[in-house]
């Protein structure tokens, strides 16, 4: 008997049961769609060889669950000379004579076949010099997932960050071949040799600055983490372990985060540069506008205290700490605070229950711990009552000068604050966050830093409530900006430190152990200063932030019995627009001079300066 296909699949039937259905459109978009959704874009940066054929395919053999993709690379028959793919890196490859590169790929042919060859795996330049290259013998036989692993040492430098890193094979003795390929990775030295760890420039860069915490998954911030909808959010324990199981995320800034920076990556980041972490954890809102109702908030809860536990638990009570344990890392690492999620006035009305909820269950199993919250300050009021609260603020030159004094009229009750993210963002108080044809700073300015740095010197002088403040964002790759201003910038082969970031270092590098009471600035003013002692060397240092183009004739009277006749002065000083750029990297740096100092001593602090002076004094 024959049976039609329309009978077969039931398609007989479907006339008889039409509805009709009216489909109305939006004219207003609720999200964009990333460029990443399909497969092809993720063929970003790679290009083809001698003529190969590279498609991104969903694998039927997957080199893991949370890469279920690999490049699959087709060989065209009758191919000669070498044949496969190169990668371009993030928007450049600097290749350094005698640094070693660490390379890695794994592989495996879509058939098996009685092919014998080698993989070639090369730096090139964009013009297909070799730079550097070794070989790997392959057999045609493998066809369950092999892992490459291969170091290259160049003898020579490239002359620009216009390079490839790049995997072929004989075209003709690998003639109609098809390889698949998943986590090509490329490192260059890293700091302090850490596997998957920091580029040695960007780490030394921060690492001189003398940081002492880290904000933590990210910087600036945990929007990053938060994720458009519940299941995008950063999750702790899809960032451990091993690369092959990371699975990575769709991000809010509009690209894959990867996650190889992963939550153990950051930990130990913090151990390299003795930096306190300042974690944070997902407090149950998504910044698409979902916030996880309150009878559904356990298992996000057992994740927020699995991610505790995998920080500083015992190795020997706790499932995560065992994890960590076996990681190599038996020790807790140490921790003071957490962030319960980040910028909550987002969705202030369900913060109350969320935050309610996460503490009463965290804070009995982590005592030690202080739990920062981070909502407006006391709004809405919250319950147990906040021990810390994170503020942010982004806003002009201006305004950080004239609210210098923003923490002074705060009750002393025992409640600290974290300036989680500040920056002066815009000369423009109209449009803070516009774009740059409307006063958006590209680059921090001399200006903008010194308006931060009369912000900071009302930091110091509120620092027995303010516990810790930060800069954000922290860093910012210059070829493919999210955010500006930064306080640093790079691109694959340099690193521009800002305006900003020698204000930051300098402030660093010149802390003191207690802060001494002067005459207070003008609270309108714009001139600025705070005065501290280091009692081991019984250093007195004086940070002044002249905001305006004059300068400015200040007159310093000293109690002490014994003060140096001379001491430094640390000066960074520019016009107002000038900025650190990758054109002009240097325009403005600190410099450093010898001053005359006493009981009585005058300063002229330079017009749009920041000058730290440091003398002796008993």
């Amino acid at each position: 008997m024959l049976i039609s296909a329309f009978e077969l699949w039931g398609f007989a039937s479907i006339a008889l049961v039409v509805q009709a259905v009216t489909v109305t459109v939006s004219p207003t978009a609720s999200h964009p769609v990333p460029t990443t959704l399909y497969t092809t874009a993720a063929l970003n940066a790679w290009h083809s060889i001698n003529g190969a054929a590279p498609s991104v395919v969903a694998d039927i053999l997957p080199v893991s669950s949370a890469l279920p993709n690999s490049l699959q690379v087709t060989i065209p028959a009758g191919s000669t000379g070498p044949v496969g793919v190169g990668n371009e890196g993030y928007f450049g490859i600097k290749v350094t004579a005698g640094s070693t590169y660490t390379a890695s790929f794994h592989y495996r042919f879509a058939k098996a076949s009685s092919f014998k060859g080698s993989f070639k795996v090369a730096l090139q330049t964009a013009t297909g010099r070799s730079l550097v290259s070794t070989s790997v013998t392959v057999t045609g036989e493998t066809t369950k997932w092999q892992e490459v692993k291969v170091t290259l040492r160049p003898t020579i430098s490239a002359s620009s960050i216009a390079n490839n890193f790049t995997v072929t094979l004989d075209g003709s003795a690998a003639s109609g071949q098809i390889v698949h390929f998943a986590l090509f990775s490329l490192f260059p030295p890293t700091f302090k040799n850490r596997p998957n760890g920091m580029r040695v420039d960007i780490a030394t860069t921060l690492a001189e600055m003398h940081p002492s915490f880290f904000r933590l998954p990210v910087s600036h911030c945990f929007l990053f983490s938060q994720g458009q909808t519940v299941d995008q959010r950063w999750q702790w324990n899809a960032t451990v372990g091993p690369l092959l199981n990371r699975p990575g995320r769709i991000g809010h800034w509009g690209y894959i985060n990867t996650d190889g920076l992963g939550l153990m990556d950051y930990l130990n980041w913090c151990e390299d540069l003795g930096m306190q972490a300042i974690m944070a954890i997902w407090s149950g809102f998504a910044l698409g506008g979902t916030s996880v109702a309150e009878a559904d908030l356990g298992p996000y809860i057992q994740q927020a205290m699995d991610q505790i536990n995998f920080v500083i638990g015992d190795s020997k009570m706790s499932v995560p700490a065992a994890l960590r344990a076996s990681l190599g890392h038996p020790d807790p690492y140490p921790l003071a605070y957490v962030e319960v999620g980040n910028e909550d006035f987002f969705a202030a009305s369900t913060y109350t229950y969320r935050w309610h909820d996460f503490v009463s269950a965290l804070q009995p199993k982590f005592p030690n711990l202080r739990f920062i919250a981070t909502s407006n300050t006391f709004n809405p009021i919250l319950s147990p009552n906040p021990q810390s609260w994170d503020q942010h603020n982004y806003n002009t030159p201006s305004w950080f000068a004239e609210n210098s004094f923003f923490y002074d009229g705060f009750e002393r009750n025992g409640t600290t604050y974290f300036e989680g993210e500040y920056a002066a963002i815009s000369t423009n108080s109209s449009d803070i966050f516009g774009t740059p044809a409307t006063g958006r700073l590209t680059f921090p300015t001399m200006q903008s830093a010194s308006g931060e740095a009369a912000y900071m010197t009302g930091l110091e002088r509120n620092a027995d409530i303010v516990f810790s403040a930060s800069y954000a964002p922290l860093l910012n790759h210059v070829a493919n900006s999210q955010w500006t201003p930064n306080l640093i910038s790079f691109d694959a082969g340099n690193v521009y430190p800002s305006t900003s970031y020698y204000v930051q270092k300098l402030f660093s590098l010149n802390r003191g152990d207690e802060y001494l009471p002067s005459t207070l600035p003008v609270q309108n003013g714009t001139l600025f200063w705070s005065v501290v002692r280091k009692i081991s060397t019984q250093q007195i240092i004086i940070k002044i932030s002249n905001t305006v183009e004059s300068a400015a004739d200040l007159t310093f009277e000293l109690p002490f019995r014994s003060v140096a006749k001379t001491g430094t002065a640390q000066v960074l000083t520019g016009a107002a627009n000038a900025s650190n750029t990758p054109t002009t990297p240097n325009l403005v740096v600190p410099k450093n001079s010898t001053i005359a100092t006493g009981k009585r001593f005058s300063y002229i602090a330079p017009g749009f300066s920041v000058s730290v002076l440091s003398f002796i004094a008993h």
